[in-house]
């Protein structure tokens, strides 16, 4: 047994209890992108959503807006089918509209539509990216206090137990927002906690001072804050350049995927600056330049700082698929839409016992009408179960999400790194769920994409806490041996949710 744990002390309670080597984290990384890559390229369907490709030609035209209606002329699929985009007057005698969503992912594609046009296989091309991601995800969760295992098992939960394989598998246009978005926010959290050790520790517990020597109690409204005050005196005012940096691809992420511009205050608790005001204020300094650059490109191209063409979207949508119960009369960001929002999130269930395939869920049609026909789990001619088009609660699909709960009894309001995920995840779900649409078609919940990099933080800290208690001096083998075991269950059984929602997905042509 360790000896910490023998002694009663937290494994937790210094910022060298679980080192890792450069060469174990750099194998780790590799084997997990190298796993990552294969699965979302083996589950990667055909698709042909590829408004960002169709971006990315405009911006190589010297246009802002794209060239729509395209119709089809046999060598491609054309766009003409597009809905969301918002037509303009043309400029150069073409056709066009543009793009409402932010451009990002269309600048990173830039190089490849130059060398091979709209024929760009920008699918495939965020598949390789998703892998990356879960690489990303395994070096961020390498500057938290976890055991190697505990890193890896929230690294397998995030790439293939949550919507983020379906995600990174799909790669279509929103798809593609995502996937960049979450590899920018985990370089940011990773480039924060990097400088800054102390922040996953109790600010009442014996580790007082991170790696650089910060303290671990100056979080908002912590007692230590006055201290730190005299002790920055106006230096606060400099800002730190490692925070600058974690800054500068958080407003990267954010300009991939808005939403998650509402982690911000992940950034007054964690990071360089050694006093949680420099952190934010040079936080804010590196955000600020891909949020003000994003700022001015909706104003040139559109002539307000926010794009129109959402509102466009939404009387479309509003106007055509009534059955999703959009209100015209309610803002795009609506407090009423929180009800029915939140009941997709949590409550969602799969449709069960299926007797036809309902057309919102692919062609439609009979099933079971076979004498000898046998329910199954991927029985397309029978199915026991499928997945519902409008979502699907979290929980159902992610259930180890679930061990965010131990981390927040631990150490929210004490250990900075929880408090500030917290309200990273929180802030973002709540705006999520006030936006009239949800992510429609889907598997899953796909906008849990946009506060999973804070999430995972917490789930890795909660699978730890979890492991720390079984081991105590106060837990019994028969408990330890079922919390440990119940734990690693939760994560495979979402592995398992996952695949058979890839599954399903690419079976119904979603």
């Amino acid at each position: 047994m360790d000896r910490r744990v023998a002694q009663g002390r937290s494994p937790l309670a210094s910022p060298n209890s679980y080192p890792s080597s450069t060469f174990v984290t750099v194998v780790g990384a590799a084997c997990l992108v190298a796993i990552a890559l294969v699965v979302y390229t083996v589950s990667h369907p055909d698709r042909y959503y590829n408004h960002f490709t169709w971006q990315a030609m405009a911006f190589l035209e010297g246009q802002a807006a794209i060239r729509y209606p395209v119709p089809p002329d046999g060598a491609s699929l054309g766009n003409a089918f597009f809905q969301d985009v918002l037509p303009v007057a043309s400029t150069d005698g073409v056709a066009r509209a543009l793009v409402p969503f932010p451009p990002l992912p269309a600048v990173l594609l830039l190089p490849f539509v130059a060398l091979w046009g709209l024929a760009t296989n920008g699918q495939l091309i965020f598949a390789v990216l998703g892998a990356l991601d879960v690489g990303l995800a395994w070096w961020a969760l390498g500057y938290l206090p976890v055991r190697t295992w505990v890193r890896a098992a929230a690294s397998v939960f995030f790439g293939f137990g949550t919507v983020f394989w379906y995600t990174a598998q799909l790669g279509t246009t929103w798809y593609q927002a995502h996937v960049l978005a979450v590899a920018l926010a985990f370089l940011a959290i990773g480039v924060a906690l990097r400088v800054d050790r102390g922040a996953a520790f109790r600010d009442d517990g014996p580790a007082q001072a991170g790696a650089a020597g910060e303290p671990a109690s100056d979080s908002p409204g912590s007692a230590a804050v006055s201290n730190g005050r005299r002790r920055a005196g106006l230096g606060w005012l400099v800002p730190d350049g490692r925070q600058v940096l974690a800054g500068l691809l958080f407003g990267l992420a954010c300009t991939s995927r808005l939403t998650v511009v509402f982690a911000a205050p992940f950034f007054l608790f964690v990071g360089g600056g050694g006093w949680w005001l420099r952190r934010g204020w040079s936080a804010a300094l590196g955000a600020g330049i891909p949020l003000a650059a994003l700022a001015v490109y909706n104003l040139v191209t559109t002539g307000s700082l926010l794009h129109p063409g959402y509102q466009h979207l939404y009387e479309l949508e509003a106007a055509f698929y009534q059955p999703l119960n959009y209100h015209i009369d309610w803002g795009i960001e609506d407090i009423r839409y929180l009800p029915q929002n939140f009941a997709i999130m949590f409550l969602n269930t799969p449709v069960l016992l299926p007797d036809i395939v309902p057309a919102a869920l692919g062609t439609g049609g009979p099933l079971c009408t076979s004498a000898d026909s046998v329910r199954g789990l991927f029985n397309p001619d029978c199915p026991l179960i499928l997945p519902r088009d409008t979502g699907m609660s979290i929980l159902l699909t992610s259930p180890a999400y679930l061990l965010v709960l131990p981390a927040l009894r631990w150490g929210y309001g004490h250990v900075r790194v929880v408090t500030g995920a917290s309200i990273a995840v929180l802030l973002i779900a709540v705006v999520n769920l006030m936006h009239f649409s949800q992510g429609w078609v889907q598997f899953g919940y796909r906008f849990a994409n946009d506060f999973a990099p804070w999430a995972l933080l917490l789930v890795a800290l909660g699978l730890e806490r979890v492991v720390h208690w079984a081991g105590g001096p106060r837990s019994w083998p028969i408990t330890a041996w079922l919390a440990v075991a119940g734990s690693v269950g939760l994560i495979a059984i979402s592995v398992f949710v996952n695949f058979w929602g890839v599954a399903w997905g690419d079976a119904l042509g979603w």
